[in-house]
């Protein structure tokens, strides 16, 4: 299908702000996801379009954190390839479960995650040191895959779940846990682009020029992170869960 010129005009919009977003607490998929399919494309071919275009984004954000020495190579080593296996595992999980049975037990979930983030005393998380290397690999890879098989079968509210997973269980700052967790968003993402792509349910001619704003927007979105630290983190998470649970709860009222 083809889109006017100026729906691709306010989808590279959407990209640039949703990038930025990404970057910092993730849920850009918020923003671009309704934009696609508000063109009238398919849901199938808006999801896999919209991973093509998102895949940069991380992509950017990741050489951003990496510049700025905030990914743990020694995590790197395992959590990619965790999260690349995971999202595989999820997509094809999908083609038997239906993802609508998640998602009062996600909503459940995040509103956990907001009451963590916004009651939670004592120090943040990135002041207890790391756990020994065998255990911090083995709890990183336990996350990517786990989140990552998510991301694959459903999607909504992964980079939190990273963010917050990442932080608790290995004593990473905010700021740090969204590092590592583009590690994973980026695995999952190129798994998402080669089944789409495989499938043919992927317009590249929508994707790419996206693909261009969303990667300016997540530069943006990191730099703004690592200006602004654990404090920035925690504000943009808090209301990309809001949004998440309004629009997951909006979404099982309506049925």
């Amino acid at each position: 299908m083809e889109v006017t010129g100026l729906e691709l005009a306010l989808l590279c919009l959407a990209a640039l702000v949703a990038g930025g977003v990404d970057a910092i607490a993730g849920g850009g998929g918020l923003i671009t996801l309704p934009m696609l399919l508000a063109t009238g494309m398919p849901a199938h071919v808006a999801l896999g379009t919209n991973k093509g275009q998102s895949v940069f984004g991380s992509c950017s954000a990741l050489v951003r954190f990496t510049r700025a020495g905030l990914v743990s190579g020694k995590l790197a080593w395992v959590s990619f390839p965790f999260g690349l296996l995971g999202a595989f595992a999820g997509t094809r999980l999908v083609l038997w479960v239906k993802p609508e049975v998640l998602k009062p037990l996600v909503l459940v979930l995040l509103v956990a995650v907001a009451a963590f983030l916004a009651f939670r005393k004592g120090p943040p998380p990135g002041d207890r040191p790391e756990p020994p290397l065998p255990r911090l690999r083995l709890l990183g890879g336990l996350v990517a895959f786990a989140i990552g098989a998510y991301d694959g079968f459903f999607g909504p509210g992964t980079g939190t779940f990273l963010i917050v997973g990442f932080s608790t269980l290995l004593g990473h700052g905010l700021m740090r846990a969204s590092a590592d967790a583009k590690v994973v968003n980026f695995a999952s993402n190129i798994a998402a682009v080669l089944l789409f792509a495989w499938k043919d349910m992927l317009l590249w001619h929508v994707a790419l020029p996206m693909a261009v704003a969303q990667f300016t927007g997540a530069w943006i979105g990191a730099h703004l992170t690592v200006k602004g630290g654990d404090k920035l983190v925690r504000k943009v998470v808090l209301a990309v869960v809001a949004a998440l649970v309004v629009k997951l709860g909006r979404d099982l009222l309506m049925g």
